[in-house]
Parts: structure tokens; sequence; C-alpha cells
């Protein structure tokens, strides 16, 4: 290739990374990321474009951790979401309430719940009983992906590892603390 042909590929190539990174900040603006979504949600925008509000989603959740968001949502009323510091959900093998969507808004991930991130799990050691000298550890025991998310050091206090978490919640509804010493907070749209 010719210098000019080095010169076009590498304007073409920055003009469209620069184009990808507004056109994610201009959709952050325009359809903030509010809610958690089930496992499977296309990005924001898309999926408030793509969901048609037919609940299907809800009705095939095992354990009714998905509801509709309420009415004053703005574009978001009547879409599904999940609440999961409050009511977990419990990352279903087969992955139902995606499978059961007829618009592709949620879809099942290519490398299924380790493509799935619905937050991001923090712990407040300060509220935690483990570093306080109290025997625990009810949150690895419940986490329904396991070592890969959530596990025990040597002395029995909880180590979140962020990139196998799939912020499911099951932790920090089963944590015996008032608050939890786990909570789940919204990731942003890649």
């Amino acid at each position: 290739m010719d210098g000019g042909g080095d010169r076009r590929v590498f304007f073409r190539d920055a003009f469209a990374r620069v184009a990808r990174v507004m056109a994610a900040r201009t959709e952050r603006r325009v359809a903030p990321r509010r809610f958690f979504r089930p496992p499977g949600a296309l990005p924001e925008l898309a999926f408030l474009a793509a969901c048609t509000r037919c609940s299907a989603c809800v009705d095939v959740c095992p354990v009714h951790a998905i509801h509709k968001a309420a009415a004053d949502a703005g574009f978001a009323g009547g879409t599904p979401i999940l609440e999961p510091n409050l009511l977990a959900c419990v990352v279903c093998v087969d992955m139902p309430c995606a499978r059961a969507c007829p618009t592709g808004a949620l879809q099942v991930p290519r490398d299924g719940w380790a493509g799935v991130h619905l937050g991001v799990l923090t712990l407040d050691p300060d509220r935690c009983i483990v570093f306080h000298g109290a025997a625990c550890g009810v949150c690895a025991r419940v986490c329904p992906v396991g070592e890969r998310a959530l596990g025990l050091d040597a002395g029995g206090r909880p180590v979140v590892r962020p990139e196998g978490c799939v912020g499911c919640g099951s932790c920090v509804t089963a944590c015996v603390t008032a608050p939890p010493s786990l909570s789940l907070t919204l990731e942003e749209d890649g």
C-alpha cells in the first residue's frame, strides 16, 4: 500500500473510533440506564426500542424477580426490571427470561452467564461481621456462580471478584447484616 492508502486507513479507523465513543456518550445522555435489566438485555437505547412490554420474561421468571417498571418511569415504563438488592435473580441455567423474549430485547449471550454483568458488586468491610471477628461466609455459600465471583480468603473474609460476578444479588439478599455489607450498583452500558 502507498503512503496515501495507509493514511486513509488510519483516518478511517480513527474516525470510526471517535464515532463509536460519541454514539455511546449520546446514548447515555438520551437514555441513561436507570434500572437493572434481566440477563441478556441489549444496551439501553436498543432495549427500549426492541422491548414491546409483553411481559413474557416476567411470566417465566421462576422466582418472580423480574417485574415491570412503573408507568411514571418515562420511556422505561412497563419494561422489565430487576431489583437485585431486594430480590435476587437465581441465575437459571437456561436463562428462560431471555429465551422467552419474542423481539430480541433480551438475548442469551453466546458465552452464557459468563457474558452477563447485571451490576457491580461492592463489599463494605466496615459493615461485614467477619472483618470484626465473627464467623460467617453466608455470601460465598449462596453465590450461584461460586469462587469465580465471590470466595473467602484464608481468614474467612469475603473476596469479591468483579470479573466473574454476574450481579444477581444472591449474596446481597442473604447477607446477615442490616443494611447488607454487600450492594449492587448499575454498570454503564459498554
